[in-house]
């Protein structure tokens, strides 16, 4: 069942940071973001893909099995101080020599690991800008489809990362699973995400009547990685109800399950798919 009756509308937020090669700065900017998510009455708040690095791959690998367990004990450690279920959009995580996978974890209010997912589609492309990016030379693809997490209070959660969002089948997996928010933390280049980030949030909510989550990267982070910013909350109807900008900051807007309910009611689109003729 999606939005059980126990649900009631609430704050989500989705943090936009632009973080660098320096962990410790990128840890303190992450928790002042959460500090005032939370303040303004968020409980529900995700941090981007590569929240806590964003630098070279060989000082990634470098860093990664002490990068894992600081990521890891920094969310139990927020979602316990201010009351938050967060998610860790993705951080490094050992995965075998030069390789890693890249990680996200939902933690609960008492610091429990809801659930964790490894990024299966990796980011191996040419744009025209003269920027190259092979994920999948240093970054292990995960071999588990993202989970469905049943939060209490806030719905079914669904998890992904970033490039995930241009392969609806994986979204039809968590719809499938009876997905209520669906979070997409990014680190999307400012080439694409200027003609594709919210088009593609837009019909990911849309196509799955389901509010989506999008923290994202923003500004320059290293030499000429560039990322889009405009974290956005979209409701499932694919409205857009808060957009971050290119500043630091969160777009924080509200859950409404009766809101989900009544767009599903008005186009149960869900229920009209034919899965046997494909």
């Amino acid at each position: 069942m999606r939005f059980g009756q126990s649900v009631s509308s609430f704050l989500a937020a989705a943090v936009q940071l632009t973080s660098t090669p320096d962990p410790d700065a990128n840890f303190a900017a992450a928790e002042e973001q959460i500090e005032l998510a939370a303040r303004r009455g968020a409980e529900l708040v995700g941090l981007p893909e590569n929240f806590a690095f964003m630098g070279d791959d060989e000082r990634r690998l470098e860093l990664a099995t002490s990068l894992a367990e600081r990521c890891s004990r920094f969310l139990v450690t927020m979602a316990r101080r201010y009351q938050v279920t967060l998610l860790g959009g993705g951080f490094p995580v050992p995965a075998g020599p030069g390789q890693t996978f890249n990680r996200a974890e939902l933690v609960s209010t008492e610091g429990q690991l809801l659930a964790q997912y490894d990024k299966i589609h990796l980011f191996d492309v040419d744009l025209p800008d003269g920027n190259t990016y092979r994920e999948s030379a240093t970054v292990q693809p995960g071999n588990q489809l993202p989970p469905v997490v049943d939060v209490p209070g806030l719905g079914r959660v669904g998890l992904s990362i970033c490039y995930d969002v241009r392969f609806p089948e994986l979204y039809r997996h968590l719809a499938a699973a009876g997905v209520d928010v669906l979070m997409v933390p990014a680190a999307f280049t400012a080439f694409t995400g200027k003609d594709h980030w919210q088009v593609l949030l837009q019909a990911r909510a849309i196509e799955n009547t389901a509010y989506v989550l999008a923290p994202a990267q923003t500004g320059l982070h290293y030499g000429r990685r560039q990322s889009h910013g405009h974290a956005l909350m979209i409701d499932p109807w694919g409205t857009v109800l808060a957009d971050a900008g290119v500043g630091v900051g969160s777009a924080v807007a509200p859950i409404d399950p009766g809101h989900a309910k009544r767009v599903r009611a008005q186009m149960p689109s869900l229920e009209h798919r034919r899965p046997a003729l494909f």
